[in-house]
């Protein structure tokens, strides 16, 4: 059984019970009085724990202005519990299938909309502070701290060592090499284009604050499964501590074609 249809499982199991306190159907009758006995307990007690969880995740849905009839739940679960279920298995997975993607879209359409509002709003009000530069695509930057003069400045496809936060747009960090204490290292061309422009513009020893958006973030993308919502604009403090030296193993193959050549 897929993840998706334990989940539903677990759901209809909920409302069904909910459902028939309303209904007074005889197969399912539902005491009105506390259980007593350990085992009515422990029956009890998971269908509290499950009725909990999917009463989170229908308010989840809700809030996308995802909407089931209950009643049809309730029937479904039901007629499967009698062997007379009005769809067969094949029909089931490829509508909880369907479910399960227009309710992804919905919520991605929904959450994309309020980021990207909440993102222009942001950085119009930023662009507007001293300080604060804006590039032709739209990135904005801040130097915060100058390192020493001469410090060296990364190319696209250097690899560079930094420490950085990055935060959303309300203040929520999502990622911190500096919580972490171990500063980061990676291609500056294997990042997203904010921060492929964004650092070229740092030498050795600079701190900058860089606000991003969402078309040089991850775009329509929800990322870290929902920590950053789609059509987010992403703010990251960086602090440029090295450019290293590019592998040599980067130049062994056009070395190593010299040889044959002139051999």
């Amino acid at each position: 059984m897929s993840y998706l249809k334990k989940t539903l499982a677990l759901s209809l199991v909920a409302i069904a019970i909910s459902g028939c306190t309303q209904q007074k159907q005889e197969a399912y009758p539902v005491s009105e009085k506390a259980p007593t006995e350990e085992q009515a307990k422990m029956a009890y007690a998971l269908g509290a724990s499950v009725g909990t969880f999917v009463n989170s995740n229908l308010d989840e849905q809700e809030k996308m202005e995802f909407v089931l009839d209950r009643n049809q739940v309730i029937a479904g679960f039901v007629d499967s519990l009698k062997a007379e279920s009005k769809l067969t298995e094949e029909e089931q997975q490829q509508l909880l299938t369907d479910m399960q993607k227009q309710f992804t879209e919905k919520k991605a359409a929904n959450l994309g909309a309020e980021a990207q509002a909440t993102g222009e709003a942001y950085r119009a009000e930023n662009a507007e502070k001293e300080g604060v530069m804006v590039t032709e695509s739209g990135l904005q930057y801040e130097v915060l701290t100058e390192g020493a003069e001469g410090g060296k400045q990364p190319a696209a496809d250097d690899i560079v060592e930094v420490h950085y936060e990055g935060t959303l747009v309300d203040g929520t960090v999502f990622d911190s090499s500096v919580e972490r204490g171990e500063p980061a290292v990676f291609p500056l061309n294997r990042v997203i284009p904010g921060w492929t422009e964004g650092v070229q513009l740092m030498s050795v020893g600079d701190k900058y604050r860089f606000v991003i958006p969402p078309e040089l973030a991850y775009g329509d993308r929800e990322v870290g499964g929902g920590t950053i919502p789609p059509k987010s604009t992403l703010i990251f403090e960086v602090e440029l501590l090295d450019v290293k030296d590019k592998p040599a193993t980067e130049a062994a193959p056009e070395a190593a074609a010299d040889v044959e050549a002139q051999g």
